[in-house]
């Protein structure tokens, strides 16, 4: 199996950026019983770090955020993609949607180091529908 597409759901959240500030959020999130597929989290100035959540249920996530007091932007979405780790594994992928005239504005990946990989591709709400269409999701 070269790879495994699906559609994904991910929200965004603002916190200070202080040491265990992840670790209770985490923590709070994993008590009330979400499930998180991929997080990232980059610095938004000198005291906030953005905190992107990919969840895998959206419902479940937006109710603990609710229990938790933490403000959510989202549902975005995103296509996840899973495979083999191998030499040009995302050529395909990125062909097909050159051809379709779908443009990634961004992405990021990672391999287990066991030969897999996971990938998360974001395009514009406007060609979401067009994009997971080429890619057969």
């Amino acid at each position: 199996m070269p790879y495994k597409i699906r559609r994904i759901d991910y929200f965004q959240a603002t916190v200070k950026d202080q040491p265990g500030e992840a670790y209770q959020l985490l923590s709070q999130l994993a008590d009330l019983g979400v499930n998180l597929l991929a997080l990232t989290m980059v610095p938004m100035g000198p005291m906030a770090t953005q905190i992107t959540f990919f969840p895998e249920n959206s419902h479940g996530l937006m109710h603990a955020a609710s229990q938790a007091k933490l403000p959510l932007n989202g549902p975005r979405r995103a296509l996840m993609i899973q495979g083999d780790d191998v030499l040009g594994a995302l050529v395909d992928v990125h062909a097909r949607l050159a051809s379709a005239g779908v443009n990634v504005f961004a992405a990021n990946g990672i391999s287990d180091g066991v030969g897999h990989y996971c990938y998360i591709l974001h395009v514009r709400p406007e060609d979401y529908e067009r994009a997971a269409g080429v890619l057969e999701v």
